[in-house]
């Protein structure tokens, strides 16, 4: 018989834990309440002879007292009962150490890996992961109430970011970088003016990024747009200043040549000032800035030929990549970009057609950017084009007091998901006793996300200057309460959701592409949005159905269940749960019917929502990619790409890694040929998961499924 201990781990049935723990009772009481060695040893046989595969630690306890209470040793019952108790106190009283610990040794992977941005072996970093760990205990034993607490440790629901809910800091947000850049804003008690330059406004732009990512544990995304100004600044003064040097000893033609020259010059020091400072800048929680950039080229923009030669800039050096500490380019992890299409570049006759083919090549060797249709985004938010936060969730949106739209300088105060496949395993199949589970487990969201809101109710503006006095979010007073950016939609709160192909695969027995799992799918989907907006029209607060992608999340809650329901068939035994609504990995679909398909969910999920396909060899299907990115304009608002590419732990190339003459796989560049320090991605079953180590110690390459 397998136990199931608190953590969801399993262990093996051991009659002496039962022994230890009825003796220990035995002896807190007077010699006639006590049983005999005999009688214990029944109650051991009793429990151990129910022949169940797997039986929960508290279930055990029960039955111990129910014998106790069978025998009438009422005193020895009260006395294991506080014997209980008093373990369990113990439990809560030190639940960080071994954590802790593990994270200094360097073996704490689940934290470790929880961040890309993050490098958990400095010390830096592990300040902050430290941090984190004392910051989980006091919500989970005291800030949390127990129901929430309970429902987040058994995978009911996972109460995101706990690492930092002891301070009163939010999520993620929209930098109002246009008013911090005109208006000036202030850092570190610093005064900063209104830059008179296109460089001086990306190395000022780079400070706000670095300032904003340390006073929240969100993303944060950034609108190049605001940018083509100083730009345009930048060209004026050269001009000034040619015709100043020169006056009529020059033609015009040779003045607009050294002016373009000069411009040249200042644009790709300026993007490459963003792009080399966002990844070289420490914030104080020890990560890089978690930033997103929004390239898009708007058609009222008096700027737009600007920010159209600063859209391609961008998308030259990030195709170029950075070098590592070894001299080879590789892709960084940020600035994370986003390519908005448009009828004036998606590749039907557009002016900025040029600009998109680049972006595709860009995709095609190092991921991003991600790609937003205007098109359908205007459908689905009121005729409005903006970017998501740094963590994909979308505003919803909002006017201000003389009726215009607003998303810059907004922000979500956090997120708390829903375990979908969980409801559908407790159901049994009975699709009438999922939705009476549904009910329950939102209710659950709702008080956790309730926490979230009251957590941040009565903070006032000194928290943070940056985002609170200075720009990124307001210009409060000092002393002033930020309550007001709370209420009325202004900001948003997040419901998550991991696993709706697994749950529709419990509750109908088919994948949700299938009409049947399609309805009930829609209908769920349908379900937390309505009492989304429920929950907004009670409480006056931004409630939003988010579409996370939360990976690690997918593997947390599968992990749980595993334990606690042993493996059940494409769902449990996977080892991971699909993201929010996408279809299964292993589903045999093109890439123009999955959007197809996804899009219909990304019209629920407003309150964010992206999808993927994977594209093998991209470097080598540019048109095919072309032709993609063409659909995703007209039918599905956001997507990205993903790519079965090779990795080389060795010396950072992230190109092709080739087979040689030996018919192994060697690095190109390093001739690295230690399959152990590669990442060979040849995914020939389709599997996605994790790396893991084998019993023999060999680390198989992402394929748990055919054993590569």
């Amino acid at each position: 018989m397998k136990v199931i201990k608190r953590d969801g781990s399993t262990a093996e049935f051991d009659k002496n834990k039962i022994l230890v723990a009825i003796s220990k009772a035995n002896e807190a009481v007077d010699f006639e309440d006590r049983v005999t060695e005999t009688q214990i040893a029944e109650i051991v046989e009793d429990i151990a002879s129910r022949h169940r595969t797997r039986m929960l630690v508290e279930q055990i306890q029960d039955l111990v007292e129910e014998h106790l209470m069978e025998l009438r040793k009422y005193p020895l019952m009260k006395a294991y009962i506080l014997y209980r108790y008093e373990r369990a106190l113990v439990r809560k009283a030190n639940t960080t150490d071994d954590s802790i610990l593990s994270l200094i040794k360097n073996d704490n992977k689940d934290v470790m890996e929880e961040n890309s941005n993050k490098n958990a072996r400095t010390a830096s970093t592990q300040r902050d992961l430290i941090a984190g760990e004392v910051s989980k205990d006091l919500t989970n034993r005291i800030l949390l109430p127990e129901h929430i607490s309970k429902a987040h440790k058994e995978g009911a629901i996972h109460f995101h970011d706990a690492d930092y809910f002891i301070q009163p800091i939010f999520n993620c947000c929209l930098i109002n970088i246009k008013d911090m850049l005109d208006n000036g804003t202030v850092m570190n008690g610093k005064m900063i003016e209104s830059p008179k330059s296109f460089q001086t406004a990306c190395t000022v732009t780079t400070q706000i990024i670095a300032s904003v990512a340390s006073s929240q544990y969100g993303g944060q995304s950034v609108n190049v747009a605001h940018l083509g100004k100083y730009l345009r600044r930048s060209k004026e003064k050269y001009i000034e200043q040619c015709n100043v040097t020169f006056g009529d000893t020059l033609d015009d033609a040779t003045k607009a040549r050294f002016v373009e020259m000069r411009l040249k010059e200042a644009l790709k020091a300026g993007v490459q000032t963003i792009q080399y400072q966002i990844n070289t800048l420490m914030t104080t929680n020890g990560q890089s800035p978690f930033v997103t950039l929004f390239l898009y080229l708007d058609e009222n923009d008096e700027y737009i030929e600007e920010n159209a030669m600063i859209v391609e800039e961008i998308l030259k050096q990030r195709y170029q990549g950075i070098k590592n500490e070894k001299g080879v380019y590789v892709t960084p992890a940020f600035p994370k970009l986003i390519y908005v299409l448009d009828e004036n570049n998606c590749l039907k006759g557009g002016k900025y057609d040029y600009l998109t083919r680049l972006a595709v090549k860009c995709s095609s060797k190092r991921l991003y950017p991600d790609y937003i249709s205007a098109k359908k985004m205007r459908e689905n938010y009121e005729g409005n084009v903006f970017s998501p936060m740094g963590c994909r969730s979308f505003l919803s949106p909002w006017k201000d007091e003389n009726g215009n739209y607003k998303f810059e300088g907004r922000f979500n105060q956090g997120v708390v998901s829903i375990n979908l496949p969980q409801c559908g395993i407790l159901a049994h199949g009975d699709e009438s006793k999922f939705w009476e589970i549904l009910e329950e487990r939102l209710q659950l969201c709702y008080d956790a996300l309730m926490c979230r809101h009251n957590a941040l109710v009565g903070v006032t503006s000194d928290v943070s200057p940056v985002h609170w006095q200075y720009g990124a979010i307001a210009r409060l007073e000092s002393g002033e309460k930020i309550d007001k950016y709370l209420m009325d939609g202004y900001s948003t709160i997040s419901l998550g959701y991991i696993g709706l192909y697994e749950l529709t695969k419990l509750v109908k027995g088919v994948s949700h592409t299938k009409p049947e799992g399609t309805e009930f799918a829609l209908k769920v989907m349908n379900c937390l949005r309505e009492h989304c907006e429920k929950w907004k029209k009670e409480t006056g607060l931004g409630f939003g159905l988010y579409g996370t992608p939360a990976e690690s999340l997918c593997y947390r809650f599968a992990r749980i269940d595993q334990a606690k329901y042993g493996d059940i068939p494409d769902v449990t035994d996977k080892g991971y749960y699909t993201n929010s609504y996408h279809v299964d990995v292993r589903e045999d679909i093109d890439a123009f019917s999955k959007f197809t398909f996804e899009s219909q969910f990304q019209q629920i999920s407003s309150g964010g929502a992206i999808s993927y396909v994977e594209i093998p060899n991209m470097r080598h299907n540019l048109t095919a990619m072309e032709d993609v990115v063409k659909f995703i304009y007209d039918n599905i608002q956001y997507a990205e790409f993903n790519t079965k590419s090779d990795y080389c732990h060795l010396c950072g190339f992230d190109g092709e890694i080739v087979i040689n003459e030996d018919n192994e796989w060697e690095c190109p560049v390093c001739h690295n040929k230690d399959q152990r320090k590669m990442n060979v991605t040849r995914r020939t079953c389709g599997y996605l998961g994790e790396n893991f180590w084998n019993v023999g110690k060999t680390k198989e390459i992402k394929a748990r499924v055919l054993h590569l």
